[in-house]
């Protein structure tokens, strides 16, 4: 959510940095309901001090007077418009608030212009894609189908659409696929592990932005929703908390299933794992001061890119242009992965850095010294990796022209030393 006072005194740069998104923002609302709450509280307060003036003359009047019935009149009526004024308050505040809900994180200066993914900016590339010479390439779910560690049509019988069932081989590689993520993240780059729930209550998802705006994209269990992802639970871990110090960045990370109706992906990527409404995703999540919070997004940029180097895997990083970067961003990498079936990079990591956007909506803050007034710290996340797709990458890169697929070497000691994947092994 973004700080009123600074919006209003920065219309034209947020009118512009927010335009530049595509969204609509009616600035001039905001600054009407702003003036709307300001006069609300100056005359709210104004009339106490009247109030105030008043009950004090009262003690020196005599019960029963004429001055004191006409002072009493007067002090009801003042009371009746006190509340008048604190529900008007009330009000502006309310609307005030729905309306900042709805408006994204403004992009942060030098993000590049654009109006779609066509627009995004290649930072730089890794490996090299894997030539067939005139051999047959399939996609990951004839291969998985094949080696009998994939089952879609099971899926679509128990779930409906967009589900999957992995079996043997393909379970294991799944959880190595995560233990190796996990490991790389935790030993190698001191994010600290956390088990977080599943399920979490409307709040949570105001914080980091997916409510109000997105709920169509979301499963709701009664009075809970499951999470889109593990940046949810993560963050709002310090929900309404003071951090004392902050020296350090706080670096979680966790692995858990995601859930996604992807309402605004019909027809997108159908076939096999690529889009689920259930998968699995390492997710890394930083909490730091604001002047930490580019280093750090840099760093989580390369520690994504770490573990697909490790698993033998090209990719490249692209910068998100105004257009096509998330509602609660300022600025965002992704990280896309080399897929032989399509002959071209589909995303696998989004790192975003979110500024004090998250925070404002959350509550988080940190105190930069013993005594010193709280400031709202900066919140990042991203993926480290996508567990769903990485296996998809794996299988795909390490296709053989028998049908077998060769495993990344980083992988063979979580496969119990497999180091091919073959049909009935």
């Amino acid at each position: 959510m973004l700080d009123v006072r600074a919006v209003l005194d920065n219309l034209d740069d947020v009118r512009e940095r927010t335009k530049a998104r595509g969204a609509a923002f009616d600035i001039e609302r905001l600054a009407a309901l702003a003036e709307e709450r300001r006069d609300a509280i100056h005359a709210f307060e104004q009339l106490r001090a009247e109030q105030k003036r008043a009950s004090g003359e009262m003690k020196g009047l005599r019960p029963g007077s004429e001055e004191f019935d006409a002072l009493r009149t007067r002090l009801r009526e003042m009371s009746d418009r006190i509340k008048a004024l604190d529900e008007a308050r009330r009000l502006a505040d309310e609307a005030l608030e729905a309306l900042l809900l709805e408006v994204p994180n403004p992009i942060a200066p030098g993000v590049p212009r654009g109006a779609s993914d066509a627009d995004n900016v290649e930072v730089r590339r890794w490996g090299t894609p894997r030539s067939f010479d005139g051999e047959e390439v399939r996609d990951h779910v004839d291969l998985a189908t094949e080696l009998g560690i994939l089952d879609m049509e099971a899926a679509a019988r128990v779930s409906g659409a967009r589900f999957a069932f992995l079996t043997g081989a393909g379970a294991r590689l799944e959880r190595a696929l995560a233990s190796l993520m996990l490991d790389i993240q935790t030993v190698e780059h001191g994010h600290v592990e956390v088990a977080v729930p599943y399920l979490v209550h409307a709040p949570s998802l105001v914080g980091t932005g997916q409510l109000p705006k997105f709920g169509e994209d979301l499963f709701r269990a009664g009075e809970h929703y499951l999470i889109p992802t593990a940046e949810v639970p993560l963050t709002n871990l310090f929900r309404e908390q003071i951090i004392e110090g902050l020296e350090e960045p706080i670096r979680l990370c966790a692995h858990t299933p995601c859930f996604r109706r992807e309402a605004g992906s019909h027809g997108r990527d159908t076939r096999g794992l690529i889009r689920m409404h259930q998968f699995s995703k390492v997710e890394m999540v930083r909490i730091c001061r604001p002047e930490d919070s580019e280093a750090e997004h840099e760093s989580m940029v390369h520690h994504a890119c770490l573990v697909l180097e490790r698993l033998e895997l090209p990719y490249r990083v692209v910068e998100l242009c105004s257009g096509d970067i998330g509602f609660s961003a300022a600025r965002c990498f992704d990280i896309e992965v080399w897929l032989p079936s399509r002959g071209g990079y589909v995303e696998i990591s989004s790192c975003s850095n979110c500024h004090d956007f998250q925070a404002r909506r959350a509550g988080i803050r940190y105190r930069p010294e013993p005594g010193a007034r709280p400031q709202f710290a900066h919140t990042l996340n991203g993926s480290g990796l996508a567990v769903g797709r990485a296996l998809v990458a794996v299988l795909e890169n390490g296709q053989q022209e028998d049908g077998s697929v060769r495993l990344p070497v980083a992988l063979v000691p979580y496969m119990g030393g497999i180091e091919v994947l073959r049909k009935g092994g």
